[in-house]
């Protein structure tokens, strides 16, 4: 008993030495960052600083001749009338959020289905942004709608002062179109609103001191009645300060509600309960990094971990009868098991019928499924959607109380096509298409596989001319992400298309580690410890296409946005050599400090966490801002970012381009006073940021 006293004493002196030295390290790290002034987003000091930056960039970009020309292409193209108006079906109308010159800001509109599929269908604006903002005196950005089914009369319309994820929720009424009057109504916070029933809401706001979490988000959840103030709304879930975020939420369907909780632990872990009419919880005993989705009856889970002798990837259902059986496995349904080849990119669940889209090393197909009982035990038929499979399949519009969907289908060169099913099984109607917009008869696309530095293949697309000479001179855009599960699928790109790849570009894609491209293996090989994988994949398909000749270095540009800013930061700091332009678009950068500022508290699965020594040691091994070094020949990188981004914050950008002018580097530097982590709020701030980019790229790399 002693010998065990004595090594907890010994633990916990370790413990407070490893928390002081820790402590230590980042005053240490505040204390010589002579460039911290520039983490106060809206200090007069630091947007000085920004003003002069964006003066001297857009300054340097306008006078060239193709700035103009690719200002008119985008901005053209963002306000064109023959955009698809990708509605949201939902309560028998179609809801479209649309923004042209006429509605800069954006208007709400809805139409019926049988008016939708019409070329030129006739609207109904329910909510114009542009008078609302010029009738209030505000900024607003639109933020979507939270609709209360299955009426969908009644919602919680988020509206944001300059595109930040912090927002103001209004209660609107469909019928009237109009807000409210002593509706339900929250200033403007990170808040997460669910209604309850037609006169209670489920929220999570800022209620004061001590109800955020260190991320920034709600750690309160409360049940807030109609006509009460919400001071004496009552609390229903309490996470810890450490937690991401707590919430709770109501899943509506045909066969009735469910009441939900959730303590998110992590940005990839929660804990889940399922609450019963009486208030009893029952913890649902799947893995805490699996996607739940309630189905006639069952809790579907999308396994991110092995479970009872099933792989990760795997979807599977549970009766909610069977939740708290003794003998769990032998009540498991499993609907879809992964391979070698085959992964699951989305889930979404209808009326009838779960619609599963798989990938087959980065190519998709729609796959649906539905219970067939007649039998007893559960048997689980399945079918095949009839589109196109070599590119990417989107569900634009699904609803729990409906088997009518809508799809989307496009690839590199191929104009985006909407299709309506009335049900997964019938044969899909194209009701609207994007025109052509660039020719493409001159242009292919491959794949081609790079091998990283540890002997991993790594799937990459090129597309490019078809008379493409392998001769390194081919100015060359390689884009990539690398985090958080996501799936870089070929897309039609109209920008993309007319500016670079028409005028004799190549883009590439990546699909590198990090990403959900082969499911959650994939992903999990670029975590924390991991995380050098994911650049090194990068970097070994920026060496590929050098090796065949495709480009060289002095022809060579690397592009990525929020983690994929990350991305090429640490890839231009890693291989200054190998790139000559980086558009490093709203990034993390100094990832000794990234917990403190913007939402960075919330990645810390992803990333690790600066505070633990064992963490910081890996992290700072290519934390960008801490690894520049004076007297190497970086490329001129620009940097974007946005001053209302409340997710990564505009200090990452500011800072790493300020540390590198004062050691003398030439950078470019833009940001947009509105537009949150988007970047720009309307399509004219948009086209400024296309043609700032596409200036850049092409005075580089030519």
């Amino acid at each position: 008993m002693k010998t065990r006293i004595s090594l907890f004493l010994i633990t916990l002196t370790l413990a407070i030495l490893i928390v002081n030295n820790t402590k230590a390290q980042t005053t240490d790290v505040t204390e010589n960052d002579t460039f911290i002034w520039l983490e106060d987003a809206q200090g007069a000091q630091a947007l000085d600083w920004v003003k002069a930056q964006n003066d001297l960039t857009l300054k340097e970009f306008s006078s060239d001749p193709n700035f103009p020309k690719f200002q008119d292409i985008a901005l053209t193209i963002l306000n064109s009338k023959n955009r698809i108006p990708y509605g949201s079906y939902e309560g028998n109308q179609v809801y479209n959020f649309w923004q042209d010159e006429a509605h800069v800001k954006g208007i709400l509109r809805r139409t019926s289905l049988k008016e939708y599929i019409k070329k030129n269908p006739r609207w109904e604006t329910v909510l114009d942004i542009d008078k609302l903002s010029a009738d209030e005196g505000k900024d607003y950005v639109y933020g979507g709608t939270t609709l209360l089914p299955p009426g969908r009369t009644r919602g919680m319309i988020a509206l944001s002062v300059g595109g930040g994820d912090a927002v103001i929720y209004r209660e609107f009424d469909y019928e009237s179109k109009s807000f409210v009057k002593d509706g339900f109504s929250l200033p403007e916070a990170k808040s997460d609103v669910a209604w309850y029933d037609s006169n209670t809401l489920l929220v999570g706001t800022d209620f004061g001191p001590g109800s955020m979490t260190s991320s920034g988000y709600p750690r309160l959840t409360k049940m807030w009645k109609r006509g009460t103030p919400l001071s004496e709304a009552a609390t229903i879930l309490e996470g810890e300060i450490s937690d991401v975020s707590a919430a709770a939420s109501v899943s509506f369907r045909p066969e009735g509600e469910l009441f939900f909780l959730s303590r998110g632990i992590n940005f990839w872990e929660s804990i889940r309960w399922l609450v019963d009419s009486s208030g009893n919880k029952t913890e649902l005993p799947f893995p805490r990094d699996s996607y739940i989705m309630p189905f006639k009856g069952r809790l579907l889970a999308r396994l991110n971990s092995e479970w009872l002798g099933l792989p990760e990837g795997s979807l599977v259902a549970l009766k909610i009868a069977d939740l708290q059986s003794p003998d769990l496995q032998s009540k498991i349904d499993v609907i879809f098991k992964p391979d070698d080849k085959s992964v699951i990119g989305y889930v979404i669940c209808i009326k009838d019928y779960i619609l599963v889209t798989v990938l087959e090393n980065v190519r998709a197909k729609a796959l649906y499924y539905w219970p067939d009982e007649s039998g007893g035990a559960d048997q689980w038929n399945h079918g095949h959607i009839n589109l196109p499979d070599m590119g990417s399949i989107g569900i634009t519009s699904a609803d729990d109380f409906s088997n009518t969907l809508m799809l989307s289908y496009d690839d590199f060169l191929t104009p985006t096509k909407l299709y309506l099913l009335d049900n997964p099984g019938a044969t899909p109607r194209e009701i609207k298409s994007l025109p052509e917009s660039f020719a493409v008869d001159k242009l292919k696309v491959e794949q081609f596989f790079a091998t990283s530095k540890d002997g991993t293949s790594i799937p990459y697309f090129m597309v490019s001319r078809k008379d493409l000479k392998l001769d390194g001179a081919n100015p060359t855009l390689l884009y990539g992400y690398g985090g958080f599960r996501s799936l870089e699928m070929p897309s039609y790109s109209r920008t993309l298309g007319k500016i670079w790849l028409t005028n004799g570009g190549v883009y590439v894609l990546a699909n590198i580690r990090g990403g959900g491209e082969f499911g959650p293996r994939w992903h999990k090989a670029g975590l924390l410890e991991n995380r050098q994988k994911v650049f090194d994949d990068f970097i070994a398909i920026a060496e590929d296409l050098c090796r065949r000749r495709v480009t060289s270095p002095a022809h060579l540009g690397i592009m990525g946005g929020s983690n994929g800013g990350l991305l090429v930061g640490v890839s231009f700091i890693q291989r200054p050599d190998l790139f000559k332009a980086v558009v490093c678009q709203v990034p993390l950068l100094d990832m000794l400090r990234y917990t403190k500022i913007g939402a960075g508290a919330s990645w810390m699965a992803e990333y690790g966490d600066p505070e633990i020594p064992e963490q910081r040691a890996f992290i700072e091994k290519y934390s960008p801002y801490q690894n520049l070094k004076s007297g190497v020949k970086y490329p001129e990188v620009f940097f974007e970012t946005s001053t209302a981004d409340d997710r990564v914050h505009p200090a990452h950008a500011r800072k790493m381009a300020a540390k590198m002018e004062q050691m003398g580097y030439k950078v470019y530097f833009s940001e947009e006073m509105s537009g949150g982590h988007s970047s720009g709020a309307d399509n004219i701030h948009r086209a400024q940021t296309f043609a700032l980019e596409y200036t850049y790229l092409w005075k580089m790399l030519k």
